[in-house]
């Protein structure tokens, strides 16, 4: 390192009085001093106060201006080097750089922008202020068709330095699609897909892009999607680990097209749509990167009914279905996680949750009961959820499934995780809301689900709540004498006391607590601890509530506290 402080002093010296010679051998050493250590190299540059100097070797007369851009690219791998780039002045003369028509000087000039761009704020203004990109994009529309391994080196550290101008930065990605950077793109994928590093470039920069909401449509338009399915198509059998790479980031890209409204619709075309049917024929393909993003896309197809219905009767459920069974010995928890994701989706439209019943849908989804997997149990309680809403016959079937039932009470005790302890208790009250049914209610008091009913009836959620009392209602109305202990011991009068005195009770909560009372009375303990806790002086209060409901059904329960006291 004591050689690398005399170059610096020599290097002072001869860029001042331009000696070529020994200029061009002091370069070098400091070249080799940073492949040697970077870190420690590019520490004594900035202490040496020569950072400056460079700003002065990189005029387009200067015979060294590319190994000077190099040493900037290499000192701007480090973090603390790129702001003192900026205040040293090298973006400027560096942006000059880029009219150059060398290409070792546009190489060299584009990885030292690039590189004081990475994730620098002041990089990214000192560029933008000097026209950085629009010149890059000019250089990547005239170099597009032209394949030889230089060009196409030049074009990726190019794309390179467009991503880290650009990322997360919402400004200054709009700045890039004024100037036309998307066709350019699309241009570039489809001619050079044969080249890993330039084709994983442009997907990751898409993929920047497509955070934007308005843009999903625009990279539709420019015939992405296109490219992306001929990537999949080329990459799908390969194993070659940069295709594998090229072929997950090519099909993720294709879901998150899917996640704005327009460009989904666009690309479904009515269930016609060249891509929805390409995407289709992923889901029974033996690669699993292809069948999690088929599953997916289908997930996000299915954000309207007009989609879902097409789908299933157009026969979508047995391909996932069949999806699904080759996933329930080896658990592919993402296959498993998408496919039912996709399905719950499918079956919100009402005209949908026969069809699905009939194709055997539950069956399917009761295989991986036995998951451990939380994402995979949250999904497979939302499908059930979905599919037996107003569909009486299939809730009293899945109700007096004992297998089922009592790994819901055990899941409506999973602490850890807030949405599985959630869906199984919607699932639980939706099996009786929805079946009306004594055997369901009996199977599920003999399986301990009655206090879990009961804590949900003070959940944060009014939807939740409510979806408990009217569940206990149904209870108390249908077999309160097998139900009457674990009532008791979930203390279920106190609780309703609580939600009726609670100012900030919903109305819908209140109205239900107090039929929920009623049909208590049936029961002389629960009686008795109805007349022990002073109701009536709660109840009366509400008589003159200003929802209508409530104050009716308030008169009502105060008669019938009256009559049995």
């Amino acid at each position: 390192m004591d050689s690398l402080s005399d170059t610096l002093k020599k290097l002072k010296i001869t860029a001042v009085d331009r000696t070529e010679d020994s200029l061009e051998g002091c370069l070098d050493c400091l070249l080799q001093a940073l492949a040697q250590n970077n870190t420690e190299t590019s520490e004594k540059i900035q202490a040496s106060g020569i950072l400056q100097l460079f700003a002065s070797l990189l005029t387009p007369q200067s015979s060294c201006k590319a190994k000077v851009a190099n040493i900037i690219a290499e000192v701007a791998k480090n973090e603390f080097m790129r702001i003192p780039c900026v205040d040293a002045g090298l973006i400027s003369p560096l942006v000059q750089l880029l009219n150059s028509k060398d290409q070792e000087v546009l190489l060299q000039t584009g990885r030292a922008l690039g590189n004081i761009c990475y994730d620098s704020h002041e990089g990214r203004s000192a560029v933008d202020q000097a026209g950085g990109a629009q010149i890059v994009i000019d250089h990547l529309r005239s170099l597009c068709s032209l394949t030889d391994p230089a060009n196409e080196k030049l074009l990726t550290v190019f794309c390179g330095m467009l991503m880290n101008y650009s990322n997360e930065n919402d400004s200054l990605q709009a700045q890039l699609i004024n100037m036309g950077v998307i066709p350019t793109l699309v241009k570039l994928l489809g001619i050079h897909c044969q080249n890993a590093a330039l084709t994983e470039m442009c997907l990751v920069a898409f993929g920047n892009l497509a955070e934007l909401d308005a843009i999903k449509l625009q990279l539709v338009e420019a015939g992405l999607v296109e490219c992306l399915l001929e990537i999949v198509q080329q990459k799908v059998d390969s194993d070659k680990e940069d295709d594998i790479t090229e072929l997950k980031t090519g099909s993720d890209l294709m879901v998150l097209l899917l996640l704005g409204d327009e460009s989904m619709q666009k690309l479904f075309e009515g269930g016609k749509g060249s891509v929805f049917q390409r995407v289709l024929s992923w889901i029974p393909s033996n690669n699993h990167q292809l069948q999690l993003a088929g599953a997916l896309a289908i997930a996000n197809f299915a954000r309207n009914d007009g989609n879902c219905i097409h789908m299933v009767d157009n026969g979508i459920v047995e391909k996932l279905m069949d999806l699904l069974d080759r996933h329930v010995e080896d658990g592919n928890v993402t296959v498993q996680h998408a496919a039912l994701s996709a399905l719950r989706n499918l079956a919100i439209p009402v005209i949908n949750k026969a069809k699905m019943l009939s194709a055997g849908v539950t069956e399917a989804v009761l295989k991986f009961l036995k998951s451990e997997m939380p994402p995979v149990q949250f999904k497979l309680l939302g499908t059930l959820r979905m599919l037996i809403d107003a569909q009486a016959e299939a809730a009293e079937q899945l109700g007096k499934n004992v297998k089922l039932v009592e790994r819901l009470v055990e899941w409506c005790e999973a602490k850890d995780h807030a949405g599985v302890m959630g869906e199984s208790n919607r699932l639980l009250s939706a099996l009786i809301r929805h079946s009306k049914s004594k055997d369901v209610i009996k199977t599920i008091v003999q399986s301990g689900g009655i206090k879990h009913l009961v804590t949900m009836a003070t959940s944060e959620h009014v939807i939740m709540q409510n979806e408990a009392l009217v569940a206990l209602a149904l209870i108390a109305a249908l077999e309160l004498g097998t139900a009457e202990k674990d009532l008791e011991s979930a203390k279920l009068v106190q609780i309703l006391h609580r939600l009726l005195a609670d100012e900030r009770s919903a109305p819908e909560i209140k109205y239900n607590s107090m039929v929920l009372i009623c049909a208590l009375m049936g029961s002389e303990s629960l009686h008795k601890e109805v007349q022990d806790l002073a109701f009536l002086d709660v109840v009366s209060k509400l008589r003159s509530h200003e929802n209508k409901s409530v104050a009716q059904q308030a008169s009502l329960t105060e008669q019938r506290l009256t009559v049995e006291s």
